[in-house]
């Protein structure tokens, strides 16, 4: 089958270093600006095989999978079949996974995952759906995995088999070690897989430690595989699956030898393949200022060299020959790219007053700016940016942080029993604090919380932003709570994004109308709420990019917790004095909730506090590294053009 995809790009099959620009690469992908982009066309893929099956009245064999990659794949797979028709009558599927032990009925089982995604929403018959059962018997388990087995081959394998990737390497749940000739099995989750699956368990602690998953050797069967990967969190690994050799340490590099594979990527997750970060040592380029930029700070990284003492050498012997060719010599380039990095430092990141600002990464002009800084939970204003939030104040302009969501889904039970129990102690008779109480005493894995609980957690972090804000000297008025309605589920899993998220956005720009925006651009965190908070940012742009006020509207986007802008891709860094990184991390304390135990902790052991405050002396060094003056820390920002 051939697709029309933007760009002339197909997800059709073709053989691994057919092309130039994929010499490096052992495995057929392509890669799309946009996740929800590629997961149409995946999805379109399917639908076409299901139809293809349905005219010769034969079965139509997916293997499907689990987990936050395929949700916009089985989006579109049902807008079309309550839209155009598509029937799945002839459907049978095989899903992956499960965790062991696991009932059906339980919210985090991939059954519930499957029926609440896909198969409530389409005519699939019960009987051709196949779940692992993560409630058979110990004692039954051996011979229900040989029976699933056989049940796949007696259909004549998978027609198509949908996967995903850890960051261990494993498709399904074949962890690292797994055979190439595996079959369906019980296996013992990685300690890292686990780590990935704690936010929507509520913490590790809650993660089954086994599972039943499809071994490689079922997968590899399949006449069709297509590999989903989002976000830059998956890069590494999967640089390693489609440049690195076959091993059983990355069990996703046996697809390496499926002669019908398909990856398909998005920015991010395409990020460390070779053509995409070093795209020089592949083919020839077009030296954009940016690439430009992007390949010195490499080489000098490379040779541990700062700008200034790299040599026409050092481009020659690294694949570089021909930007010198357009630039003339290695000192011409190296002094060009030293002082487009060194104008990127700034100490008014509001502009400086009365100052020639055409070398400077703000405009001077207005003198008092009105900003606004959204924060996705109650904590990232200060966490991604606090040295630059208190300059922003110290400097005089109008700042008003905007909290987009309540943050009460982070908040611990236990923390939230012990405010009310405070409550109680205070008012004895208040209905509301015993109610509170009762249920949390008494809650279980399943039950989500109700209104009055998520009312109070939502009170603690607004609580604690407020402390936060008042020491950074920001008065009360200036402080916003959106509370958008996709994240008030009270549940790990929010809603889409919808109109009533983004009318709220902008009737807070429309309010301000703001000379500077500040968001967060860091879409790695592992429940996803920055994703949705951007989106809904970027939405209410487009709506209201036509207004006048926001011709003079410059929008810069922080990274949180999780990861930072790469040196390249800085266009403004704030320097902090030791005295302001000691300032940012008291402002940080006054969200206690978050501290000592936060519940959604990543791989990452650290407190955010001191992840933040590394990252930030990381990014200084990195600019001493590269030749430029040596800081205390350095907060990162890149601008957003819309």
């Amino acid at each position: 089958m051939q697709l029309d995809i933007p760009n002339t790009i197909d997800i059709t099959y073709k053989e691994p270093g057919k092309f130039e620009d994929t010499r490096f690469e052992k495995i057929h992908n392509v890669i799309f600006e946009s996740s929800i982009e590629a997961s149409v066309l995946v999805a379109q893929e399917i639908a076409h095989l299901i139809r293809e099956k349905a005219e010769k009245n034969e079965p139509c064999v997916l293997g499907l999978a689990t987990g936050s990659s395929p949700i916009k794949v089985y989006e579109e797979l049902v807008r079309m079949h309550k839209e155009e028709g598509l029937s799945f009558s002839n459907v049978v599927s095989f899903n992956l996974d499960e965790y062991y032990p696991m009932d059906k009925s339980n919210i985090q089982s991939y059954f519930y995952f499957m029926h609440e995604h896909l198969f409530n929403h389409v005519d699939i018959l019960s009987e051709n759906i196949n779940i692992p059962d993560g409630s058979v018997r110990l004692e039954d388990l051996y011979q229900y995995c040989i029976d699933y087995e056989m049940k796949i081959k007696a259909l004549g394998g998978l027609d198509f088999q949908l996967l995903g990737i850890g960051r261990t390497g494993h498709i399904g749940f074949n962890e690292p070690g797994s055979h190439f000739n595996s079959g369906t099995r019980n296996i013992t989750l990685d300690h890292i897989t686990r780590i990935d699956a704690a936010p929507s368990f509520l913490g590790i602690d809650n993660v089954p430690r086994k599972a039943i998953t499809m071994g490689i050797g079922t997968v590899r069967s399949a006449k069709r595989i297509i590999l989903l990967g989002w976000g830059v969190s998956k890069a590494e690994i999967l640089k390693k699956t489609i440049e690195g050799a076959i091993t059983p340490e990355v069990p996703a590099t046996y697809l390496q030898e499926h002669n019908n594979t398909t990856f398909v990527l998005d920015g991010g997750a395409s990020s460390e393949l070779t053509r995409v970060k070093t795209p020089w040592l592949v083919t020839s380029c077009i030296w954009t200022e940016s690439l430009k930029l992007k390949a010195v700070v490499w080489l000098s990284e490379l040779t541990n060299k700062p700008f200034l003492k790299l040599t026409d050498k050092d481009y020659n012997d690294n694949g570089m020959s021909n930007l010198l060719t357009e630039e003339g010599t290695a000192y011409d380039l190296n002094i060009k790219m030293f002082n487009r990095l060194q104008h990127t430092i700034t100490g008014w990141p509001g502009g400086k007053p009365n100052a020639d600002d055409t070398n400077r990464p703000e405009r001077s002009t207005p003198v008092q700016k009105r900003v606004i800084i959204f924060s996705p939970h109650p904590d990232d204003d200060v966490i991604s940016m606090g040295g630059t939030f208190d300059r922003l104040i110290e400097q005089g302009h109008e700042v008003h942080v905007v909290y987009q969501t309540s943050g009460n889904i982070a908040v611990s039970d236990e923390e939230a029993l012990k405010f009310a129990e405070i409550a109680r102690s205070l008012s004895p008779d208040c209905k509301e604090s015993i109610a509170i109480i009762d249920f949390l005493n008494q809650k279980t894995g399943n039950d989500v919380d109700p209104l009055e609980v998520r009312k109070l957690k939502g009170l603690i972090r607004r609580s604690e932003s407020f402390a936060a804000t008042r020491y950074l000297g920001l008065n009360d008025e200036n402080v916003h709570f959106l509370d958008l309605p996709f994240y008030e589920t009270g549940a790990i899993k929010k809603n889409n994004l919808s109109e009533g998220d983004v009318d709220l956005m902008c009737g807070i720009i429309e309010c301000i109308k703001p000379h500077q925006i500040y968001a967060a651009g860091d879409i790695a965190d592992p429940h996803g709420t920055h994703k949705i908070c951007l989106d809904a940012l970027f939405e209410a742009l487009k709506k209201l990019k036509h207004n006048a006020y926001m011709n003079n509207c410059w929008v810069w986007l922080y990274r949180g917790a999780w990861h930072e802008w790469e040196s390249y891709e800085i266009e403004m860094g704030v320097p902090m004095s030791p005295d302001q990184v000691l300032k940012k991390r008291h402002a940080i304390f006054y969200h206690q909730s978050q501290k000592d135990g936060v519940m959604f902790q990543g791989d990452d052991s650290r407190e955010f506090w001191v992840r933040v405050e590394d990252r930030n002396r990381l990014t200084a060094k990195k600019y001493n590294d590269l030749g430029l003056a040596d800081y205390a820390a350095i907060e990162a920002f890149k601008r957003y053009h819309f």
